[in-house]
């Protein structure tokens, strides 16, 4: 790769090319994590790259929140146990129980908790873009998680996305400002293991959508 910060544009070749697929390919939603820490100085270099995604009308919607305290991260845990039992009971059999086994969450171990949210109230932006699409401020911050994600996996870190946690119950708990809304409760740590299979395909969840069936020509 070639170029500069002054503005020169780069040039990235092969290999970088063939590195990113890598990156992409291994990018894991973890769920396992080792308690070692992680320097304060990395989570925050990760935190500005995401600031640097793309954004809706240049809004900038994202407000992330480093969940250190730890009544609050009790109270994380106990709403994911009290969604978890509840999102148990849409299930019967065979996925019933296979959902009983999973790992769905690394809470306990992983030793950064990171709560990325969408200010559905910025003036950055003045509207433009999201005024038809309002949605396309928390796809927005969902772009940003996706930069996070990436930087991490390159640095050798793992992230795993808390999506069975009662959204509201969390928001008022980080006592942030009423128009954040929630987005995604990140884990972010090293990982007790890496495959490159994600792990709900590796335990027979769900296999991977042939690609002929998600493409379509009009």
């Amino acid at each position: 790769m070639t170029g500069d910060r002054t503005g020169t544009p780069p040039r990235f070749d092969e290999a970088f090319r063939a590195c990113l697929r890598d990156l992409i390919h291994w990018r894991r939603d973890v769920r396992r994590f080792r308690p070692d820490p992680v320097d304060p100085a990395l989570v925050l270099s990760l935190i500005e790259l995401a600031a640097r995604s793309p954004s809706v009308g240049f809004s900038q919607p994202w407000r992330f929140v480093l969940v250190e305290n730890a009544e609050r991260r009790d109270a994380v845990r106990a709403s994911f146990a009290r969604a978890n039992a509840e999102a148990l009971t849409a299930y019967a059999g065979e996925r019933r129980g296979l959902y009983a086994k999973l790992k769905l969450e690394g809470l306990e171990a992983a030793p950064v908790h990171l709560a990325v949210l969408a200010d559905e109230d910025t003036a950055a932006g003045a509207g433009l873009g999201s005024r038809t699409m309002p949605e396309t401020l928390r796809y927005s911050v969902v772009g940003a998680i996706q930069t996070l994600w990436l930087a991490a996996r390159a640095h050798g870190l793992g992230v795993g996305w808390v999506s069975i946690i009662e959204p509201d119950a969390i928001t008022a708990m980080l006592d942030v400002p009423e128009a954040w809304k929630l987005v995604a409760y990140l884990c972010i740590g090293w990982p007790a293991e890496e495959h490159l299979d994600p792990e709900l395909e590796r335990h027979g969840w769900q296999q991977r959508i042939d690609m002929g069936t998600l493409i379509l020509r009009r």
